[in-house]
């Protein structure tokens, strides 16, 4: 055995090694994103108008800090709280069941202000008449509802506070109050302000609201006060938390809010590994039944192309320190699908070998043969696909980055598994004398289809396919996007049995809300996605139990995405695809040398990306930041195709120079079909059984795929190959 051979299989040995040490156990070393564990994502805009230049400058590092600070003592494991952009703050909090309290605990300003209430009954006559007297306001107490006339001058704040506790009144309902205890400075104020103003009222606001106003029987010199309000137990700890942790700088506002509940979370789970195993399985099977020996050592290396990506998840933590393994549902498709795509590789080299056989090469030589003719196709286009997923994760968030960083990780190990996992196990083979030959099947004969004269036939086809799209596209308007670009609410409810939409509908108008969005899977009746323009889940939650008091209704998710985020996750998908398509058109005219053959793949893409939109548009489905996924997802993989199309245009016009270019390219088409519709194909196999097996959430995001990976087949052959010629200074013919 050659000395070079065996460093190879060492080091592949040690690969190996290395993965399965950072992938088992697995449930140690990665962990599950919100989506499949449940919990909430946040994302927090700190309102900094009302604040002086100088205040502005750290309000939002302040705002995180006490949010962390709150958040913590709140007892979430593992929370994620960071700055995003000027203004805003992202958090995300696993497994977090109650999702109003977090809301209200975190969003709380928590500016506690003292004031004086006035104690002159004909200033209060003249303030409910509507005529409150300068320097006053006039407020409700939130214990009984009674009307006081505040001085808008606030004699003390919290910020001399330096503990807050939560302790019992000794009355015989034993209700929950808050203890305030001051500082030095501040207790020798409130120790001023009550000696000066005994027998008023002294109103405690939480927030502009007052929570209690008792009245001042004597001098305070101890720097205590007593908050009540007619708590529960878990309101007076949340506000003794508040005000102990300190106050919010300024507003904050929840412009995204993505809560997933652990009922849906545990059946993404079971669905997403369902779809995985279907779709594995499915890879496996076809590529052993159709290529034989050689496609069980591609099915060895799809397994260690899985042991990688799930090994590299693991060392994340290791490689960058603050960064942890966490896997979600995209993520998963990510994984299945960078499997399927792993295929291309393999058929890729497979095809090459055949047709060295075929040629007449010795074994050994069509396989060396078949590695280095099928090297620089299969290094172009999964470069490509790379500056794809690159971009996902730069303009991407939460679950979407989790699919770019399995696809990336995915695309890398499949190079590896493919070009030298696999060369190595037939260098082996070859080297024990173990390998004498290498039958496979091969159910798409050689054509010789005149695809380049017909090129206008599908060119007006296409026309009319992106045309009709376009138009249904932007007739729906706003109804075209889901809440992720338009915003928004979206509720998803599962109820014990099927209730019928005209009854849900009748619901909803006893609580103003006829024209919300009222829609049932048919695969699953028992589930409901309520959509709202506004923010309305508490008042529908509620209502619904009310009505239907036996479903045993449970609040699966809530998604909620504000005008502003909304436009900017517009915005920020526009500049992926944008970026993307440039990055693609820059490195294949670089590598091809050739701008025609760069803008002619490009338009290709366009096609294609169109073509899923207005299918996506025609067949009712919401165009979300899964649908953009999507679609960079297609522009990343159609190029493969067109890139192995080239590759044989480049090669073929070195061995026949006096071929004509229209010849070129329908020889070339011609040559790599099978390898088209194959490699497509098995793809193909794994998305379907993303949309059947995925569940609800990836549906949208798998048939996307399916339409512009079945319109990138098309593209390649009609539109991609015959702009080259039509766009080329020499003759057709």
């Amino acid at each position: 055995m050659e000395r070079r051979l065996i460093y190879k299989i060492i080091f592949i040995l040690a690969i190996i090694g290395v993965c399965a040490y950072f992938t088992f156990p697995l449930n140690k070393r990665i962990n599950l994103g919100l989506d499949l564990k449940g919990g909430m994502h946040l994302v927090l805009r700190v309102d900094t108008r009302a604040l002086s230049p100088e205040a502005r400058e750290d309000a939002v590092d302040r705002a995180l800090e006490v949010i962390r600070n709150r958040i913590d003592e709140f007892g979430v494991r593992e929370p994620s709280i960071q700055k995003q952009g000027e203004d805003e703050v992202v958090v995300q909090l696993p497994g977090v069941a109650n999702r109003d309290r977090a809301i209200e605990l975190i969003g709380k300003t928590a500016l506690l202000e003292f004031k004086l209430v006035s104690n002159e009954p004909d200033k209060l006559k003249q303030a409910l008449e509507g005529a409150v007297p300068e320097g006053y306001e006039l407020l409700r107490s939130q214990e009984d509802d009674e009307p006081l006339l505040v001085e808008k001058q606030a004699v003390l704040t919290g910020n001399s506070l330096t503990q807050a506790a939560v302790r019992f009144d000794q009355s015989q309902f034993n209700e929950p109050l808050v203890t305030l205890q001051f500082n030095v400075e501040g207790a020798k104020k409130f120790a001023e302000i009550t000696s000066a103003n005994i027998g008023k009222r002294l109103a405690i606001l939480l927030d502009g609201k007052v929570q209690s106003a008792p009245r001042i029987k004597e001098a305070i010199p101890s720097g205590e006060a007593i908050i009540t309000g007619r708590f529960t137990i878990e309101q007076a700890q949340d506000l003794a938390l508040v005000l102990r942790v300190g106050a919010l700088p300024a507003p904050m506002y929840v412009e995204e809010e993505r809560t997933i509940g652990p009922l849906l979370g545990q059946d993404s789970i079971n669905k997403g590994v369902k779809a995985s195993i279907i779709g594995s399985a499915l890879v496996f099977i076809f590529m052993a039944g159709y290529y034989l020996l050689v496609g069980i050592i591609a099915n060895i290396a799809l397994l260690l192309n899985l042991l990688i990506i799930l090994g590299s998840l693991g060392m994340l933590p290791l490689l960058f320190p603050g960064v942890s393994a966490t896997l979600t549902l995209p993520g998963i498709a990510g994984i299945v699908l960078s499997l399927g795509m792993a295929v291309d590789a393999n058929v890729l080299i497979n095809e090459r070998i055949r047709e060295e056989l075929a040629g007449g090469k010795t074994l050994r030589a069509a396989v060396a043969n078949g590695y280095a003719k099928a090297f620089s196709a299969i290094f172009d286009s999964n470069l490509t696909t790379l500056i794809a997923a690159f971009l996902l994760f730069q303009f991407g968030t939460g679950p979407i980055r989790g699919f770019a960083v399995t696809l990336t990780i995915g695309l890398i190990a499949s190079m590896f598994t493919a070009i030298v996992v696999t060369r190595a196990i037939f260098e082996l083979l070859l080297g024990l004398g173990l390998l004498k030959s290498l039958p496979m099947l091969k159910l798409i004969k050689e054509t010789k289809l005149d695809f380049i004269g017909k090129r206008k036939i599908f060119y007006a086809i296409s026309m009319i396919i992106i045309v009709a799209g376009l138009v249904v596209f932007f007739k729906k308007g706003k109804q075209a996007y889901g809440i992720d670009f338009a915003g928004g609410q979206l509720q998803e409810y599962s109820f014990k049995a099927p209730v019928p939409i005209d009854a849900l509908r009748e619901t909803l108008k006893e609580i103003g809300l006829a024209e919300a969005s009222i829609q049932q899977i048919k695969e699953n009746p028992r589930v409901v996605f309520i959509r709202t323009a506004e923010q309305k889940s508490d008042i529908i939650t509620a209502k619904l139990k009310e009505k239907f008091p036996d479903q045993d209704i449970q609040v699966l998710r809530i998604e909620k995405v504000g005008p502003l985020a909304g436009k900017q996750l517009k915005t920020k998908a526009l500049y992926a695809l944008l970026w993307s398509l440039i990055g693609i058109l820059i490195y294949v005219a670089f590598r091809f040398k050739h701008f025609n053959f760069a803008a002619a793949g490009v338009i290709a893409l366009f096609h294609d990306v169109l073509v899923a939109l207005g299918f996506l548009a025609m067949t009712n489905r919401p165009i979300d930041l899964l649908s953009i996924t999507a679609f960079l997802t297609i522009a990343g993989y159609s190029i493969n195709d067109t890139i192995v199309i080239y590759d044989r245009v480049r090669e073929n016009s070195r061995n026949l120079r006096k071929t004509s270019l229209y010849e070129l390219i329908n020889l070339s088409v011609n040559q790599t079909l099978g390898r088209t519709l194959l490699t497509s194909g098995v793809t193909l196999l794994v998305v379907i059984a993303i949309l059947f097996y995925g569940g609800e959430v990836l549906s949208n995001f798998a048939f996307t795929l399916l339409v512009g990976f079945i319109s990138g087949v098309y593209s390649t052959v009609y539109i991609a190959s015959p702009l080259v010629l039509a766009w080329s200074r020499k003759s057709a013919k």
